[in-house]
């Protein structure tokens, strides 16, 4: 099957490109027009309906008309010389909010125009909340609907800033911004400089490594291009096949396909690269095509089965609970298919069109290069395989050691230090009110005996909740239409977002709300703090499942691509220790040495998935060929040698380029994201240079060729294919 697709593709070639070119770029313009109508930013709605927040938020949903693209932002309006607001100064400020509230805020025209793009004109909901005890200011609540991670919406938003501070300005009042989507345009606007510099960065970092190793700009660019190619198709196909399900993804989701891919791709074409240009020198004679259909069958069954790893990973995401995981791992599983599918036609196609000319005006392919550094690194591990060996595992064991001690952080992922309008608009109101005013948590009472709620029936409940301690204010309550649900907003004194907050929604009032709700009533507590502190509990019992069926997953196929038990047993001990040894190094720069509260709670099920999946991606190249010399003539230790020799050039560059492309996340001002970019980043450095370079090679080669036990590589005689010609392989028990 792998070599029909390769073998097809280099016979077919601009055939092959042709398809390509037409099917990528219209999947990446339908990707990019539909992608917001795909994705939803609520947490919550990702929860099982079983959490208490869940079921929450329904009751929102049901009885209070809150919609779930509802954005709901704070403004603040003060006097602008400081003084005290009378009462005259509150009835021009309610006047203001109640013209707002009327007027049609109409979306700017983008500067690009994007296809079947949606129009967010709309008019906001604008309603009074309440005036700060101090009375230096008086603060509403503002609804704008959409998804706060589309450009359209966020214009919209900011079109409907500037018109409310001119109307207030003209009233002579000045006004701040915070919450929600005001923090989300405002931490984009803020890092859209640095997002464009880490951008144009990453891209040159990657054209440089392709320039300084293959001294060609063909090669340095077209891996680039191809694989923009192939992932805009991914993409598209995804955000395509989650419209057709019905299926929302997280935001998140097509950020961590674009890396993903951009990583995987380059990785995957590089190591066709550095096998074509081997074929090159090894057969002067032989046609680029003819080596290019050669390569791309040998190389296309590894490829296959390293990307089958990740696949296999991150499908077992389909088992989690949490409905972020349970899309998140199909989405990005069929979106390495896309690559996989590229990777096996688009790539060898176009080797087969360029040949030598990939290479130009590098003349490297036309002779042997002299023993470089790879070279000295396959002889010392023939030498020393037991010292390279401890000092793998010595390093990897020292890094794991930070682990001692770790905490999970189920923060929501506030920008870091960032001083922005909406930060500073949120400190001036918890300089006067309880920080959590413009967060509440929210406590949802509904009648289960049929009788209609009354105010006087809850008060027994919202005295209680008012004076448990961590709660500055609870809000009156407010009662349903029907009259048969009732919501008590509480603000606490902590930051919504925090783990302070998170403790105080899930236990003392949660607790206080079971002892003390009325008889004939259900209540449950949402809020953001409340939805944190489900998704903690869920992501806990989605690890505990997902880290042993995916280990499973990747063992299988381990077994059936080796053909061996002690190969993929060694492999798995390696990317075992690989990944706690990056767990346990993020643990120690930002928990211990940054004081940050712990690891983001989605760092341990991100590296697993990652590191482990990508770590034995290069670990299943390097034993392949490590395999394919063993079957030469030859001592086992001379054929370590060899396949360290070419190899880890190819694994090198594909781990810095891939650790370039994640680790461009780690200059993000969110903290959670600068956790997985620096931690992945470290893992695939480690699993490149250490794991598949040194320790198991350095495995190899103190375990001969006992490591395919109970088959083991038989050396033979070389006995070409008619046209391919590939060695031979010969196994025995």
């Amino acid at each position: 099957m792998i070599r029909a697709l390769t073998g097809f593709s280099t016979r077919n070639p601009w055939k092959v490109i042709a398809v390509w070119a037409v099917l990528g770029i219209a999947l990446t313009i339908a990707g990019q027009a539909f992608v917001f109508r795909a994705t939803q930013s609520n947490t919550g709605d990702f929860l099982p309906p079983s959490y208490d927040s869940a079921a929450a938020l329904k009751v929102a949903e049901e009885r209070f008309g809150v919609k779930p693209d509802a954005n709901t932002l704070t403004v603040l309006v003060a006097r602008p010389d400081g003084t005290r607001l009378s009462e005259a100064d509150e009835r021009r400020i309610d006047a203001e909010a109640s013209k707002l509230g009327r007027h049609r805020v109409a979306m700017p025209k983008p500067e690009e125009e994007t296809p079947f793009a949606q129009d967010h004109s709309q008019t906001p909901k604008v309603a009074p909340v309440m005036t700060a005890p101090d009375r230096d200011f008086r603060l509403l609540s503002v609804e704008l609907k959409g998804n706060p991670q589309d450009p359209g919406l966020q214009d919209t938003y900011r079109a409907f800033r500037e018109q409310s501070r001119a109307g207030f300005a003209e009233a002579g009042f000045r006004t701040g911004y915070t919450g929600g989507l005001a923090s989300t345009v405002d931490d984009i606007d803020a890092e859209e400089t640095r997002a464009r510099v880490i951008g144009a960065v990453m891209l040159g970092v990657i054209v440089l490594l392709h320039v300084l190793v293959f001294r060609s700009v063909l090669a340095a660019l077209l891996p680039l291009i191809v694989v923009s190619i192939i992932g805009g198709a991914a993409t598209g196909t995804v955000v395509g096949a989650a419209m057709l399900t019905g299926v929302t993804l997280d935001p998140s989701t097509p950020q961590l396909i674009s890396v993903v891919l951009v990583g995987i791709g380059i990785d995957y074409f590089l190591f066709l690269l550095f096998r074509f240009r081997e074929q090159l020198r090894r057969r002067p004679e032989q046609p680029g095509r003819a080596a290019a259909a050669e390569v791309s069958g040998r190389v296309g069954t590894a490829v296959t089965s390293a990307a089958l790893t990740i696949v296999a990973a991150f499908a077992t995401l389909g088992v989690a609970s949490f409905g972020q995981f349970r899309v998140l791992g199909p989405a990005i599983a069929v979106s390495v298919l896309v690559m996989l599918l590229g990777s096996l036609t688009f790539m060898p196609a176009l080797l087969a069109v360029t040949g030598r000319r990939m290479f130009w005006p590098s003349r490297s392919h036309r002779r042997e290069p002299r023993g470089g550094s790879a070279a000295r690194l396959g002889t010392w591990l023939v030498r020393r395989p037991l010292t390279a060996a401890l000092a793998s595992v010595a390093l990897l064991g020292a890094l794991a050691a930070g682990m001692a001690g770790m905490r999970m952080d189920y923060g929501s992922g506030g920008a870091g230090g960032e001083r922005t309008a909406a930060a500073a608009t949120a400190a001036e109101i918890s300089r006067a009110m309880p920080a959590g005013v413009s967060d509440p948590i929210s406590v949802y009472v509904t009648a289960s005996d049929g009788a209609p709620l009354t105010t006087g029936r809850l008060d027994g409940l919202s005295g209680t909740l008012s004076r448990l301690e961590g709660v500055g204010q609870a809000a009156p309550t407010v009662l349903s239409e029907d009259r048969l649900a009732a919501r008590i907003d509480l603000f606490p004194n902590a930051d919504p977002h925090g783990q302070e907050a998170r403790d105080l929604a899930s236990g003392t009032v949660r607790d206080a709300v079971s002892a003390h709700r009325p008889a004939g009533t259900e209540a449950h507590v949402g809020g953001t703090a409340a939805v944190f502190a489900d998704v903690s509990t869920a992501v806990d019992k989605d690890l505990r499942l997902v880290f042993p069926v995916a280990a499973a997953l990747i063992a299988l196929i381990l077994f059936l691509l080796l053909r061996s038990l002690l190969a993929p047993l060694i492999l798995m001990l390696a990317v075992g220790l690989g990944f706690a040894a990056t767990l346990g190094a993020a643990a120690l720069v930002f928990q211990h040495g940054l004081d940050q509260p712990g690891v983001a709670f989605t760092l341990p099920l991100v590296l697993f998935l990652f590191v482990v999946a990508l770590g034995t991606d290069y670990n299943i190249l390097v034993t392949d060929r490590i395999r394919e010399e063993m079957e030469r003539p030859g001592p086992a230790r001379e054929a370590v040698a060899r396949a360290v020799r070419h190899t880890a050039p190819a694994v090198a560059t594909a781990g810095v380029v891939l650790a370039a492309s994640f680790g461009s996340l780690a200059v993000n001002p969110v903290a959670a994201t600068q956790q997985i970019g620096f931690a992945t980043a470290l893992g695939i450095l480690l699993s490149a240079f250490v794991l598949s370079i040194v320790l198991v090679p350095a495995c190899a080669v103190l375990l001969g060729r006992s490591l395919w036990w109970p088959a083991k590589p038989r050396p033979a005689a070389l006995r070409p294919a008619p046209e391919a010609g590939t060695p031979e392989r010969v196994l025995v028990p």
